[in-house]
């Protein structure tokens, strides 16, 4: 197997946190950054992300770090030793802003990044969710003054811990975290007024358990009971369902009341069964007429790990094409990840340009309202 190097994107909001020093409350808008640095204010947030570069750098050989040019990521880079790739670029160095932190993070979305560290406070984190909404999973290492987001790790070590939880295919938790921040205007004049912005997917290091537990080992059928009402409850209107084989797909067309071909697949909408144990062409066929968005939803196979082309070989190439990576809804317990024993969930697809472009890591739902993300490589 070929193993793919891990795509970390790296932006620093190289101000972020002077106005805390000079009691500026915040560092928003030029006025406020001019004033700390006439204080004597010294940025501090390129050292906060070498700190946290520094805890992963013996994974360097693994990694593939985009980063902002100067002090928006490439010289912390450089000091954490690290050889990054550099997307973009700035007007002024020592003089960025908001609209900067926003371009570099639509650059590196196009690098494909697995992963978007940034560095900075909740003007950041609010930047980083405008540029990249719902994108990549997204980690924040507290620089900034206001911290009312909880997209950050509580410090620069912990998340290079993160990173490397990733790195070692341990089973990080990818939560929906809210971004916010206050008027700080109004801050300054002893009024906290706090504004919910939007959520960004934020990996999260917790427990081997986070839903069901019996001495210490998942409930089997209270999971798949936990993963069929998450996957039911995000199911859209209009939306086409491709339900791939499997014990754990299974569970959901049966919370659903639906008959289900346990080896085969089944097309769903709008929670109705549209067809049953169809094969490759007939599969092809319901898509060519059908406009709207498709998701498959796919479970890995015990042991092994395939996703696909063992056993759902009627997701042809075409099919896969139609659906893409974004549509693929893969489910498992945490059981049978932990049972890979941190190996790659696989495909086999027999488009070779389609496995490769799998290369990275996906969600993975693993109960209700708890999802890891965890590696997936190819087969060659």
């Amino acid at each position: 197997m070929c193993e793919r190097l891990f795509r970390l994107g790296l932006i620093v909001n190289p101000l972020a946190g002077v106005g805390g020093p000079a009691g500026l409350k915040g560092s928003d808008g030029a006025a406020t950054v001019a004033a700390a640095l006439q204080a004597g204010a010294k940025p501090r947030a390129g050292a906060r992300a070498a700190r946290a570069l520094v805890a992963i750098k013996d994974y360097r050989a693994r990694i593939a770090l985009f980063t902002g040019p100067g002090p928006m990521g490439a010289e912390a880079a450089i000091a954490a030793g690290f050889t990054p790739q550099v997307v973009g670029s700035v007007p002024q160095e020592d003089r960025t802003c908001a609209e900067d932190t926003r371009r570099i993070a639509r650059a590196l979305l196009g690098q494909g990044v697995d992963l978007l560290v940034f560095v900075g406070g909740d003007g950041t984190a609010r930047d980083i969710y405008s540029a990249i909404g719902c994108g990549p999973p997204a980690l924040g290492v507290p620089a900034g003054v206001k911290m009312h987001s909880g997209v950050y790790a509580v410090s620069p070590e912990a998340a290079g811990e993160l990173i490397r939880l990733m790195l070692e295919a341990d089973l990080v938790a990818l939560v929906e975290q809210e971004v916010r921040d206050i008027d700080e205007e109004a801050f300054r004049a002893g009024v906290v007024k706090a504004c919910y912005y939007g959520e960004l997917a934020v990996p999260e290091a917790g427990g081997f358990l986070q839903q069901v537990k019996q001495g210490g080992r998942e409930v089997e059928e209270l999971v798949l009971a936990d993963i069929a009402a998450e996957i039911i409850e995000q199911m859209q209107a209009g939306t086409l369902y491709i339900m791939g084989p499997g014990s754990t797909t299974r569970a959901v067309m049966e919370e659903l009341g639906l008959d289900n071909t346990l080896l085969g697949v089944d097309v769903v909408q709008d929670g109705r069964l549209l067809a049953a144990d169809v094969n490759g062409p007939q599969l092809e066929q319901i898509l060519a007429g059908h406009d709207g968005e498709v998701k498959a939803v796919i479970t890995a196979i015990g042991g092994q790990g395939h996703i696909i082309g063992r056993g759902n070989q009627q997701l042809t190439p075409a099919v896969l094409r139609r659906v893409g990576k974004a549509n693929l809804v893969v489910i498992a317990t945490k059981a049978k990840i932990r049972a890979l024993q941190g190996r790659p969930l696989l495909v086999d697809s027999h488009d070779p340009q389609f496995d490769r472009e799998m290369d990275g890591y996906i969600r993975v739902v693993t109960g209700y309202r708890d999802a890891i993300l965890y590696p997936v490589g190819h087969a060659g």
